[in-house]
């Protein structure tokens, strides 16, 4: 039976599972998951589990904080339920999920993850972990996000990575990475606490470096208010905005946005992304934030964002996504000039950082992409990042027919590994890659080849033929290897925390979501919470 489609739109009045609640410079995220709200039926969210439904509700409150609250200098996340601050992500909704859905979910949690480092780093919004109960799986991946955490000393509340021990899987959001690459705990320690399904409690978890402080139960709310108040010493005093509702139109072939139109052709495995250039160009005031929600790079990314979800989660038979521009390519060259002018406000960073974030989910997401550039494009600057993520670009050799490097495509928009887009195509010839990137002005279809930019410069003779036989072979092509290369390839260049997360963690997660011993018959998830053992195949490879 066919599924609803998975909405992502949410807002605070909206959340099931979490409270949003602000106070002067500091916020509190309040983890209180309804057991009977899951996503999905068949499974219940005991002791602060979470589903997917769950990290959205997150997600959704961790960009609001930076638009609507930029007041805010510090987040406590803790719990709303006694004992336990979260248990995870929910093996019974794992247990029951196809591959795919799984490998998407934690592919959403580690970029929601992500995401409060990014606010913490650039945003000045400084997260921290109060867990007021046992933090396990998941859940100690939640805190681990957060730059410090603080454990009730109440000889009961530990933190744990039991998944290895008791599930047969990995910690599915980066816990091994910032085990040992974020808290430097020592190797040797980080593979005992990784095999203890019980965990580490008190102060030997502060002595590990697995938390910063723990305090008695009497102690521990003022000593995270206090702590908070330290990190949220210097006032902030701006004027946030609202995020207003997306409200797409969703058709069975098409979903309709303002700037966005997404088209979907199922039988042939394609769908087909265009995108409007902004409409007009207002002057950028001296208050930027005064214009709003709807402004036309803030609406742009918040709907190439979900779009991009829609078809993550809602379409896994789409193959390759083809990607069109229309609109006034000196107006958008004049958008990039307004968005680097006032890149220091924090309104404008703001948008900028959303559009980075939103570049990177399109980076990680499992479609091939080709940019189609043709009569009427716009690919220019922040659109042109759209080209250069794509797997490839062909571009009509014809004198209308143009594209631009503006401020943007220098490093502003970089990919997970640090690397501007371009610097990354042109990782052999970094001085090459300086060079093309310090370039202005219209460029045509040669040139952009010459450039690195198209892959493939094509007249209106082999135009239509070419483009046609490379989609339609694509489409045919196996899924599976697919993900596989073009992960391989589409992240060049140097290894960060971020992209082991991602490259390290997504491919072993994946390889052991299919194995036997996690998912077969008598596999971990599988006899989760039923009589008897897991059984195991013991031969390693």
């Amino acid at each position: 039976m066919k599924q609803e489609p998975i909405c992502f739109q949410t807002e605070p009045s909206q959340y099931r599972h979490i409270r949003l609640e602000v106070e002067g410079a500091v916020a509190r995220i309040l983890l209180n998951v309804q057991e009977d709200g899951g996503l999905r039926p068949g499974y219940k969210l005991k002791l602060n589990s979470y589903d997917l439904g769950v990290d959205i509700e997150l997600a959704d409150a961790v960009n609001r904080l930076r638009f609507e609250h930029p007041e805010v200098a510090a987040v406590i996340i803790t719990s709303g339920k006694d004992g336990v601050f979260s248990a995870g992500a929910n093996i019974f909704m794992l247990g029951q999920a196809s591959h795919a859905f799984k490998v998407n979910f934690c592919k959403y949690t580690n970029e929601t993850r992500l995401a409060i480092e990014e606010a913490t780093d650039e945003s000045g919004q400084v997260y921290l972990a109060a867990l007021n109960g046992v933090a396990s799986g998941g859940g100690y991946e939640l805190a681990l996000a957060c730059r410090e955490i603080m454990l009730v000393d109440d000889r009961r509340s530990a933190v744990a990575l039991p998944e290895t021990p008791l599930l047969g899987v990995l910690p599915g959001t980066g816990g091994l990475t910032r085990l040992v690459d974020k808290r430097r705990v020592r190797r040797d320690r980080a593979d005992l606490f990784s095999t203890l399904a019980e965990g580490i409690k008190g102060q030997q978890a502060v002595e590990w470096g697995l938390v910063d402080a723990v305090y008695p139960p009497s102690q521990f709310a003022d000593a995270v208010m206090q702590r908070a108040k330290q990190l949220a010493d210097t006032p902030r005093p701006r004027q946030g905005i609202r995020l207003e509702p997306l409200t797409p139109q969703i058709n069975p072939d098409e979903i309709c946005y303002r700037h966005i139109r997404l088209r979907l052709n199922t039988s042939s495995r394609v769908a087909e992304l265009w995108i409007e250039g902004p409409p007009e160009l207002p002057a950028i005031p001296p208050e930027p934030s005064q214009l709003g929600s709807e402004w036309y790079p803030l609406r742009l990314f918040r709907e190439l964002d979900d779009a991009l979800l829609q078809l993550r989660f809602n379409y896994p038979e789409i193959n390759l996504v083809l990607i069109f521009t229309r609109g006034e390519l000196n107006r958008m060259i004049a958008l990039d000039e307004q968005l680097s002018a006032h890149r220091d406000d924090w309104f404008v960073r703001e948008v900028l950082l959303l559009m980075r974030r939103t570049l990177k989910r399109l980076d990680m997401t499992a479609k091939s992409f080709f940019a189609l550039i043709d009569e009427g494009s716009c690919f220019a600057g922040s659109l042109l990042e759209l080209a250069l993520a794509a797997d490839r670009v062909y571009m009509l050799d014809s004198p209308s027919v143009q594209v631009a490097l503006t401020g943007l495509n220098d490093g502003l928009l970089p990919m997970g590994n640090g690397l501007s887009r371009l610097a990354t195509r042109l990782l052999g010839e970094p001085e090459r890659a300086a060079q093309v990137a310090r370039r202005r002005g219209l460029m045509d279809a040669q040139t952009a080849e010459e450039n690195g930019i198209a892959t493939v410069a094509l007249d209106e003779l082999d135009w239509d033929d070419t483009v046609r036989v490379a989609i339609e072979e694509r489409a045919s092509l196996s899924p599976d290897a697919l993900t596989g290369m073009e992960a391989n390839l589409r992240f060049a260049g140097p290894e960060t925390l971020e992209t082991k997360i991602f490259g390290r963690l997504s491919a072993w997660q994946n390889w052991i979501f299919q194995r036997p011993n996690a998912v077969g018959p008598r596999g971990a998830l599988v006899m989760y919470g039923q009589p008897g053992r897991a059984e195991f195949q013991w031969e390693r490879t």
